[in-house]
């Protein structure tokens, strides 16, 4: 296998895995532009893949291909109410940020297990029957050596998540809602000044960081595991999360290192099939996506600088 075979297997895998950890990672983007910590990105992912798997289970014979799409509507509405509960928690009772996220991390899969115990009677559930297909891109899928590499095979998931990040990078840096939610993120008393509401910004922040986190959990679920159980969502938010500091809280630096984490995740899935990776010991290969996500942190997490007002809850009228 030629160094060019290797990349054609290995990029594409890498932008699959990579796109559940995009859509979470500029989910933390928008809360933490606005202040709020959100450490539940994995419990939210959680509810994501739950309701996800549990709508396509529930309704394939109904919705048929539009059944995983759909799916996708119901995780974010699910994910969207839970990430609620932190922002309640930490902006209009303003507990610990931290704490409440971590709580939402218990919370989540404590209630997924609970619901698949009580629903299918076992760990985890059916396998579904309808996923996201693959296809080549028209005319791009034909360009020497890029084509085969990025644009043949492609998951529609991929596609929409890098789109979501292009997107986010407009919204956040060009629009005035995009001011509005840095400036609260940044200085929330000179926005409360100038007539921002900053809870209401906030809350809105946290209600998409929710949303894209859902959907990033059911598009995981439906494309990777097929199934929902207890490690369906195994660390992959904690990776999103660092991610989006190894982005610097910024929409694509975000997308880029999702990507350099999806690259890992699927260097230990596809890894046995490389000449000279394969002899690599296979538990290597399992654990190196968590080693370079903690190696990442450790040597750059120091020199990133977080909005100046996150996790800080706000008091109206506060100096």
């Amino acid at each position: 296998m030629s160094f060019l075979e290797v990349l054609y297997f290995i990029v594409p895998s890498a932008i699959f895995y990579a796109a559940p950890l995009i859509l979470t990672a500029i989910g933390g983007v928008f809360s933490e532009r606005s202040g709020v910590i959100n450490i539940g990105l994995e419990g939210l992912m959680v509810i994501g893949a739950f309701v996800g798997i549990l709508f396509n289970l529930f309704y394939a014979d109904t919705f048929g291909n539009a059944t995983p799409w759909l799916a996708l509507v119901a995780a974010m509405i699910a994910a969207l109410l839970l990430s609620l509960v932190h922002a309640v928690a930490s902006i209009s009772f303003r507990a610990d940020q931290t704490v409440s996220g971590v709580a939402i991390n218990l919370l989540a899969i404590a209630l997924a297990i609970y619901l698949v115990k009580k629903i299918f009677g076992k760990g985890q559930t059916d396998f579904i029957t309808e996923r996201f297909g693959r296809y080549d891109i028209p005319v791009l899928s034909d360009i020497p050596v890029i084509g085969p590499m990025f644009f043949s095979s492609v998951y529609n998931t991929s596609i929409l998540a890098i789109a979501i990040a292009i997107l986010a990078w407009f919204v956040i840096y060009k629009t005035p809602f995009g001011l509005r939610l840095r400036s609260v993120g940044e200085h929330p008393m000179a926005a409360d000044t100038m007539g921002i509401n900053v809870a209401r910004m906030r809350y809105v922040a946290v209600m998409i960081s929710g949303a894209l986190a859902g959907i990033g959990g059911a598009i995981y679920a439906q494309t990777i595991s097929g199934d929902f159980g207890h490690a369906t969502i195994n660390g992959q938010g904690f990776m999103a999360l660092a991610a989006m500091i190894f982005g610097k809280w910024h929409p694509l630096g975000a997308m880029g290192a999702a990507l350099f984490f999806g690259f890992a995740q699927s260097l230990s899935i596809v890894g046995p099939s490389i000449p000279y990776i394969q002899d690599i010991p296979n538990v290597f290969l399992l654990i190196l996506p968590y080693v370079l996500t903690i190696l990442a942190l450790a040597g750059f997490i120091g020199r990133a600088n977080a909005p100046k007002a996150n996790g800080i809850p706000y008091i109206k009228g506060q100096r």
